[in-house]
This record gives structure tokens, C-alpha cells and sequence, in this order.
């Protein structure tokens, strides 16, 4: 059968260029695969292969035990890291999300999502390493985990306090920042990581790993639990909310569900606190200082009518004592939308959820693979916003951007010079769907990953006619 033309890419190579599983043979064998998801993100692996041939050795190779996850992760988190090195701020941002592989009863190893016996499969946490203009630069972790037990919200609240953060999932967000701060060991002393998470990470033990690595990795977190300040009756939001406003700052908020994008205007307050250890968790902690952490309010500026006006409540371990550090830290926060993005493209894109494996370890094993195609698909559609004027080529190949012009351009002569990057990506989403009208603004990674489905068939069925064409002329 005809070899896929489009599995041979130049980052390909370079994201996979430090991978060490022992053996070179497995190790081609990854790269081929990782090229193959690419150019067909969601399709089945038989889809994706081309023959059966190819997709056995697939199979062989995620049932192969000598393949670990993490050595897979771990030569694009090399790559990641010098990406990450030009930039002098970088946001990590952590977010959990279950795959749901009900529907594969036989898989060996799940664990229990939901509040259903019924539901069954796998919680994902990722790291995603950003720049604060939102460039996605790669995965920093990947925790896949199956939970072992169901219990009811009554019997996690009974328990919730008796345990150390260690022995709790929320342990989770503990180690994603450890291996943030693995991460900064290996970067210049000028890189400054922040771990940004959502509501689920409001945790003391987080914002005390942030306070011990100020100025090199930092905690900025969305407040969720109520706490009170040291020396003072009133709680910390009650303090900040008495503060004379900073200022506003406008923020533009994402599509969503039932209600279009838009942009709003934020009022600004900021107060330094210091936290106690909390009583409950006091004999885990013992007589230790209180926290210096600094509190930032968000509050939509609204007529009374509006309904669910906006108030983001942030605790960070970066002083912040103006109108400007207290907007840079709102729009450091906004980004964290960017994982969302990422959990969707691997859910609906790479359609991880209906990979049939026989266990969690050998889905883990194609995961990693899939997460970094979600990267690819992600930073290629910020690329083609903040880098503009690049030029597609290690992006795409020459066999792809010509076909790719001459798709959006019939009977016009090919130009010598690649098209720039933002050329090359909304034509792509165009192949997906996007219509490209003047309002519809830059396409997203779901036009994207269906666009890119779309030019490998058209480069495939390319380089057949070719091959058609130099046969007839020989004979």
C-alpha cells in the first residue's frame, strides 16, 4: 500500500529527538506514529496506519511493556523546555479532566469518574506550559490515574481533614508544581514559571510550595475557601472588597455555551494578607509563620439587572501592589482557558475516548502520543495569530502547502515562496469548515484538526495520481 505521505515531518523529529526507549526499532516505530495521529488526529488506529501491517505493529507496540509514558513525555518535555527558555515569565497551568471509557467495559485497569458504578475510566491532569500572550509551548505532566473507590460526597467531607494532602487525589496539584519546579532547575536564572490553576487547586499546601520558591516558581490560584487573616476578625475577601478600587481593566471572555464572546470591564482591588495555617490542619503543619501571599479582586462593573456578574478572587505569591502587577496577574489568569481548549481538542480531535486498548496502561501509552498531537493542534492555531508573518515550512511540508494553495487558489500558478503562517492556518480551518467572513475572527483548533484531516487525504490522493500518471507514462 501507498506510504502516507504526510507522516514524515520535520517536527516530528525534533520533538522526538531525545526519546531513549532502549531500542531503535520502537523508537522509529513512535515517530511514525506520531506523525500518523497528526495527519489524521481522531481517526481509529487502523485509520490512521494506512494497513494492517502498519496498525499491528501499532498494536504491538502500546502492548509493549518496555514503552513507558513518561519516557514518551519526556523527550517533548525537553523539547518544551527550550522553548520555554527565551521567555522570561512562563505560565503552567494545571487542570484535571476524566476520559470516559464506559462504553469498553473489558478494559483492564479503570477507575470510577462520575458519581455513577456505571461510569467507568480515566482522570487526566496535565501541566501546560504558556506564554503569558497564550503560545502554547508544550506539556510540562501528564498524571493518568484511575480511582479506585466510590464515595459519597458525605463520606469525602468525614474524611476530608483527617488526611495529609498526600494521602488525598488533591495531591495531584502538589505534584504537578513539583514538576514545574523540575522544569525551572533546568532553565537559565532569569526564567520565572508561574502554576496557575483553577478553583480545584485553592489549597494551603500549594501556596506553601509558592512562597518557598518565590521568584523562581510562583502560585497564582483562583480563591475558593474561606480564610481568615492573622490578627484580624474579618475574612480575607471581606478585607479586600473594604479597599478603594485600583482601577479597571477590560478582559475579553471566550464563547461559551448559550452565550456569545464578549468583553468586560473589571474593577481592581489587591491587599497583601498573611494566612495562618488552617485550625483543622494543624497537626500536619505544627507552629508554622504565616503565609505573605497578596489577594486580587476581579468584579464586573454591571447595572444591578445583570445577571452572574463576573468576580474572580486570586491569591498569588508575586508581590503585587499596583494597578499594573494586579492586571498582569487577571490576564495571566485568563489563560488558563487555553487548557480547556487543550482537554477539548484531545476529547473531540484526537477522540481519545474511543481508542479501544485492553488496559489503562496500554491507552496511557497512545495518550501521550495524543497529547502531544492536542499540543500541535493547539500552538499551530496561536501560532498563525501571534506569529503571523512566519513562513509554514517545518509545519508543513512542500508536497502539503502546495496542495494546500492550489486548493484555496484553482488554475493560479504555484508561487516559489511558502505562504506565511496565518495564510497557511486559516486556509487549513477553511479545508475544516471555517468561513473565513469578516466577523468570524481567527479559527480555532476545531476547524483545524478537521482541515488537517481533510490535506492529508488531498496530499494522499496527490501523490496516488502521481504515481498513476508516472506508471501510464512508462508503460
Amino acid at each position: 500500500m501507498q506510504e502516507h505521505p504526510t507522516t514524515d515531518l520535520a517536527w516530528v523529529g525534533e520533538e522526538l529527538q531525545q526519546l531513549d526507549l532502549k531500542d531503535r526499532r520502537l523508537e522509529q516505530r513512535a515517530r511514525k506514529l506520531l506523525g500518523e495521529f497528526f495527519c489524521q488526529p481522531g481517526s481509529a488506529i487502523p485509520q490512521a496506519c494506512g494497513d494492517w501491517a502498519s496498525a499491528k505493529a501499532a498494536y504491538r507496540f502500546f502492548a509493549n511493556e518496555r514503552v513507558h509514558s513518561e519516557a514518551l513525555l519526556e523527550s517533548h518535555r525537553q523539547a518544551t523546555l527550550e522553548r520555554m527558555r527565551p521567555h522570561r515569565v512562563i505560565l503552567a497551568v494545571q487542570d484535571t479532566t476524566s476520559i470516559n471509557y464506559s462504553t469498553h467495559p473489558c478494559t483492564a485497569g479503570l477507575g470510577f469518574i462520575g458519581s455513577h458504578r456505571q461510569s467507568q475510566g480515566l482522570h487526566l491532569h496535565s501541566t501546560l506550559a504558556l506564554t503569558p500572550e497564550g503560545q502554547c509551548l508544550g506539556v510540562i505532566d501528564a498524571q493518568l490515574k484511575a480511582r479506585a473507590s466510590l464515595r459519597s460526597a458525605r463520606e469525602r467531607k468525614a474524611t476530608i481533614n483527617r488526611k495529609p494532602v498526600e494521602a488525598k487525589e488533591s495531591v495531584k496539584w502538589l505534584d504537578g508544581f513539583e514538576a514545574t519546579r523540575g522544569c525551572v532547575e533546568q532553565l537559565p536564572s532569569q526564567n520565572q514559571i508561574v502554576s496557575v490553576c483553577d478553583r480545584e487547586g485553592d489549597l494551603y499546601e500549594l501556596l506553601l510550595l509558592g512562597q518557598q520558591q518565590r521568584g523562581r516558581v510562583d502560585v497564582l490560584v483562583r480563591a475558593v475557601c474561606k480564610r481568615r487573616v492573622k490578627g484580624e476578625e474579618r475574612f480575607v475577601w471581606e478585607l479586600v472588597a473594604a479597599e478603594a478600587p485600583l482601577g479597571q481593566q477590560k478582559v475579553k471572555l471566550p464563547r461559551r455555551p448559550g452565550r456569545a464572546a464578549r468583553e468586560v470591564t473589571l474593577e481592581i482591588r489587591c491587599r497583601e494578607v498573611e494566612l495562618p495555617p488552617p485550625q483543622d490542619k494543624a497537626r500536619h503543619f505544627g507552629k508554622r509563620a504565616p503565609l505573605r501571599i497578596w489577594a486580587i479582586e476581579a468584579r464586573q462593573v454591571v447595572p444591578k439587572a445583570a445577571r452572574e456578574p463576573i468576580c474572580w478572587r486570586l491569591l498569588t505569591t508575586i508581590p503585587t501592589q499596583n494597578l499594573a502587577q494586579a492586571c498582569e496577574k487577571v490576564a495571566w489568569y485568563t489563560q488558563r482557558w487555553q487548557i480547556e481548549i487543550f482537554h477539548k481538542t484531545l476529547k473531540s480531535g484526537c477522540r481519545i475516548e474511543a481508542r479501544q486498548l485492553e488496559s489503562a496502561a496500554r491507552l496511557g501509552r497512545a495518550l501521550t502520543l495524543d497529547l502531544i498531537v492536542a499540543w500541535r493542534i493547539l500552538a499551530l492555531s496561536r501560532q498563525g495569530r501571534l506569529a503571523p508573518n512566519e513562513s509554514c515550512v517545518g509545519v508543513l511540508s512542500e508536497a502539503e502547502w502546495t496542495i494546500l494553495y492550489c486548493s484555496m487558489h484553482p488554475g493560479k500558478s504555484v508561487p516559489i515562496e511558502p505562504p506565511r503562517m496565518d495564510e497557511a492556518v486559516k486556509w487549513i480551518a477553511r479545508l475544516g469548515g471555517f468561513l473565513g467572513r469578516k466577523g468570524d475572527g481567527f479559527p480555532g483548533p476545531i476547524t483545524l484538526w478537521r482541515g488537517l484531516q481533510r490535506l492529508h487525504d488531498l496530499t494522499f490522493g496527490s501523490a496516488i495520481a502521481n504515481q498513476l500518471h508516472n506508471f501510464v507514462g512508462n508503460a
